[in-house]
């Protein structure tokens, strides 16, 4: 399996608009951070987790020509806004391209991209074949390739994680069960995200995501969905165990 990392970036991105902070003005490509998302090749397959505002941009620098399905997180807008951009894959492949996501964030989807799934359909909208995830436990299928949901808890939000082979994805969490950690233990690759080193209502801080690496021990930990609040990249990696490191936007893994 390889992993591109396509965005990092909490929901504003880095640089934040109108921010002069030393983070924002960094002149380190690794502090540029485009909104959170990954792109899997695996078993053939090429499947991105989650399409937010920058995915167009994203899919263009990662040079992914081809896309069998997007899975779908959650339905915060910074997951969400780039939904559009699929229209060059329907074009290009002449197929629907397939959503995976729970009933309840397909829903959102259908009402603010009420025009996709509109009855009498404007010429080039783009074509989508609905998926929805029905259990939070039970392991299905992207592309022939299987997924294990892992929930989690954003502030109240429940959302998705999920495991794909020895690599596991948990992003806008604050709260994974002792049953959602038990699905994650033995993964090879563990990402999770680390917003910044303050409490927050809806994100684990850097302190905590650390710390839950450092119980389920994965060979590599990556951290994402990272604000200008953390600090600049350079800094903080340097503080962080030697099989734990900063994700960031455009880095490659390898994972079985």
């Amino acid at each position: 399996m390889q992993i591109t990392f396509l965005g990092t970036g909490t929901s504003q991105g880095v640089p934040v608009i109108g921010c002069t902070c030393n983070v924002c003005r960094s002149v380190d490509y690794r502090d540029k951070r485009l909104r959170v998302s990954v792109h899997l090749q695996v078993a053939g397959k090429s499947i991105v987790i989650d399409s937010g505002p920058d995915f167009r941009q994203q899919v263009l620098r990662a040079q992914v020509d081809h896309l069998d399905a997007v899975v779908f997180t959650h339905e915060h807008k910074d997951h969400t806004g780039g939904l559009d951009d699929i229209r060059a894959y329907n074009f290009r492949q002449q197929q629907d391209m397939p959503l995976h996501a729970e009933p309840r964030v397909l829903a959102q989807l259908q009402q603010e991209y009420a025009y996709i799934f509109a009855d009498h359909k404007y010429p080039g909208v783009p074509q989508v074949a609905l998926h929805p995830i029905e259990s939070e436990t039970d392991v299905f299928e992207v592309a022939g390739v299987p997924f294990q949901p892992i929930r989690a808890l954003h502030y109240k939000l429940p959302v998705l994680g999920y495991r794909v082979g020895g690599f596991t994805y948990i992003t806008d969490a604050n709260y994974l069960s002792p049953a959602s950690m038990e699905l994650m233990r033995g993964s090879e690759i563990i990402v999770l995200n680390a917003l910044r080193h303050e409490q927050h209502i809806s994100h684990f801080t850097l302190q905590q995501a650390v710390a839950i690496l450092e119980d389920l021990a994965p060979a590599r930990g990556y951290l994402t969905h990272i604000s200008h609040q953390l600090g600049r990249h350079h800094d903080v990696e340097a503080t962080l165990p030697e099989n734990i490191r900063l994700a960031y936007d455009g880095l490659v893994v390898g994972c079985q």
